[in-house]
């Protein structure tokens, strides 16, 4: 098929599209050109690379005749952010596509009441960014259900791997963590460290919208969770990031003031918003319809991000990984 990829350069892109090659489809990646793939693939050199500012072009309601202008039989959609830039595709290519794959957020979900948080049993979402990444799936379902475009959302979670900070233990990106940790030092968290994250590996992401493709008719009209299969919490996450150099976690339980005291503003609401959350998501939904089975723990794939960071100086670490 041709499958033209919005924003296919970044995160999820960046094992996505080279799988897509390697199945045999067409390309087109549709991108700003600002960042260039994660991970180098030969693939990259039989795709269409085409230039565009959504956002732009969005403001001048000319981005879903650029879509459409490129006779996609599927639209995979990473970079998608408003019902209204959502809404104005689908008006523009209902009848003319086979398939729209739309990337949402686990944050569609709010703090969790009972886990494992399936797609039915979802949370309420509480932010802007998860309202709106949760209205353009009800939307797109609700655009199905009468009878138009065929649609799906892939909900992923934390997306991790080579290349970028992952979440780090106490919910935030801040890498000074991975220096106090491989020295074994005192790291302060909130309360127990009981509440949990939901890491992915990009790899993985790519893995269900691949899937999602070569199971269209299992796929329409559904949403799909995808996660590792397991999550890690901040006691845990912490501990295991501490084995990675040979140290073991010097936990310091503090109250949430405490804390927060210890960042700065910017990481202190990063932390907030992952651990009120505190996610544990099932995939079951995913295995039963489209085959999804992760490849990587929440371990590994965190580990991946880590061991990037090192050997790339891209973070200052007391001693040398040991794995």
């Amino acid at each position: 098929m041709r499958i033209a990829v919005i924003g296919g350069s970044g995160h999820i892109g960046s094992f996505l599209v080279p799988r897509l090659v390697r199945a045999g489809h067409d390309v087109v990646n549709i991108s700003r050109g600002a960042s260039v793939p994660y991970a180098d693939s030969p693939e990259w050199q039989q795709v269409e690379q085409v230039l565009a500012d959504r956002q732009k072009e969005d403001a001048d309601g000319v981005f879903p005749d650029r879509v459409a202008g490129h006779g996609a039989d599927v639209l995979i959609d990473l970079v998608c952010f408003t019902p209204e830039s959502a809404s104005a595709l689908v008006e523009r290519l209902r009848g003319q596509i086979g398939h729209y794959v739309f990337c949402g957020s686990i944050w569609r979900a709010g703090p969790s009441t009972v886990l494992p948080i399936s797609e039915v049993n979802a949370p309420e979402p509480f932010s802007e960014y998860g309202i709106g990444k949760h209205q353009v799936a009800q939307m797109l379902k609700q655009e199905t259900a009468n009878g138009g475009l065929a649609t799906t959302t892939i909900h992923p979670g934390h997306i991790s791997g080579p290349g970028w900070v992952p979440i780090g233990p106490t919910g935030n990106v801040d890498p000074s963590i991975w220096k106090t940790i491989s020295a074994g030092e005192p790291l302060q968290i909130p309360g127990f460290g009981a509440e949990t994250m939901a890491h992915v590996h990009a790899d993985d992401v790519a893995l269900a919208f691949e899937l999602t493709v070569g199971n269209r008719d299992a796929a329409t009209g559904e949403d799909f969770f995808i996660t590792a299969a397991d999550a890690l919490n901040v006691r845990g996450y912490a501990e295991l990031g501490a084995s990675w150099f040979g140290k073991e976690a010097n936990l310091e339980s503090v109250s949430w003031e405490q804390f927060r005291a210890g960042l700065d503003e910017e990481h202190a609401e990063t932390s907030w918003a992952h651990l009120v959350r505190s996610h544990v998501f099932t995939v079951d939904k995913a295995r039963r319809l489209i085959g999804y089975e992760p490849q990587h723990t929440a371990g590994e794939t965190v580990l991946e991000s880590v061991r990037w960071l090192v050997g790339n100086s891209r973070v200052e670490v007391a001693s040398p990984l040991v794995l």
